[in-house]
């Protein structure tokens, strides 16, 4: 009844109803610079979507400040359906860190969450190790002295590294970046020799031989590497880090809208195209009511704000 109330307002109020929705490009808000795995994700997505709402879906990559600074254009901007935002596990972690001018959960509207994945822990083939103990062995005869590089404080690769020690009660270094693209990069040129980055934006490099994968942080091992163990079966029992990614909208975007941006992605998300391309990327697709995703987000936050205030971790 509400989303019927809702609809005939908007036709009362001369408000375009979804059927004539889009009528001109859509913007998808990416909070983090190009190449880490929220842009790979986005852009492998946008392009399917703009398929199917017949209009152009062009990436507008907004990095900074852990994702905060794009997640703020976002809610900033007008509800009316041509603003959109990707957001990941930083949106549940950063409310623990910064003062936010938005509230993760009030300030949108979840439209749906798009796949999952494991991070990785891969390292530059320069470092001597080729097991998750050699690393903890070199971990524990040189506490401090190892390097790992994250998209900056509080983002996926940071939480997935501060948990490895947690767990597995080593000591390394976190160096963090301006984005999973330029701490990437500084790791396969072997500035810092460590990463727990996603699998997604991950895997062509240790295809490619330009990483050596440890141990991936699923209960299981990943299909798109088979032979690489899981880091908990490999030495670090209780290690579990997946990282996920969704799309939302400002608060208060009208609820047809939603509903046929919703269809859309369910049938962007089915497509042959983009489940080869997450497989080849180690992610996979995940369907969940827009209800479901708002409580899977409010979890999140729950769980990561502990593996924030148990770690210490600050932001810079």
């Amino acid at each position: 009844m509400k989303r019927l109330a809702a609809f005939a307002l908007l036709l009362a109020l001369g408000v375009p109803a979804a059927a004539e929705y889009p009528d001109r490009p859509v913007r998808l808000i990416i909070p983090f610079p190009p190449g880490g795995s929220n842009d790979v994700v986005g852009r492998l997505v946008a392009n399917q979507l703009s398929e199917k709402l017949g209009h152009k879906v062009f990436v507008d990559n907004r990095g900074g400040a852990g994702g905060v600074l794009g997640t703020e254009a976002a809610a900033a901007a007008s509800p009316d359906g041509y603003t959109l935002l990707i957001v990941s596990i930083a949106h549940a972690v950063n409310p623990a860190l910064y003062k936010l001018n938005y509230d993760p959960i009030k300030s949108f509207a979840p439209i749906s969450i798009l796949a999952t994945g494991p991070n990785v822990l891969a390292v530059n083939p320069q470092l001597p190790v080729k097991t998750v103990a050699e690393l903890l062995a070199l971990a524990k005869a040189k506490p401090g002295e190892l390097d790992y590089a994250s998209a900056g404080v509080g983002s996926f690769q940071h939480l997935g590294g501060e948990l490895f020690k947690l767990v597995a009660g080593v000591n390394l270094q976190h160096v963090p970046y301006k984005g999973g693209g330029p701490a990437m990069a500084d790791v396969i040129a072997g500035h810092v020799k460590i990463m727990f980055s996603s699998l997604v934006q991950t895997t062509p490099f240790i295809q490619s031989g330009q990483l050596r994968a440890l141990g991936t942080g699923g209960t299981t091992r990943n299909p798109v590497l088979p032979d690489v163990p899981t880091i908990a079966e490999a030495g670090v029992p209780g290690y579990e880090a997946n990282n996920w990614w969704g799309i939302m909208a400002p608060a208060a975007t009208p609820a047809p809208i939603v509903d046929r941006l919703y269809r859309d992605i369910q049938d962007v998300l089915k497509s042959p195209e983009l489940k080869a391309a997450f497989d080849r990327e180690g992610a996979s697709a995940v369907t969940m009511s827009t209800a479901e995703f708002s409580r899977y987000i409010e979890n999140e936050i729950v769980k990561w704000g502990r593996v924030v205030k148990e770690g210490n971790i600050k932001a810079q």
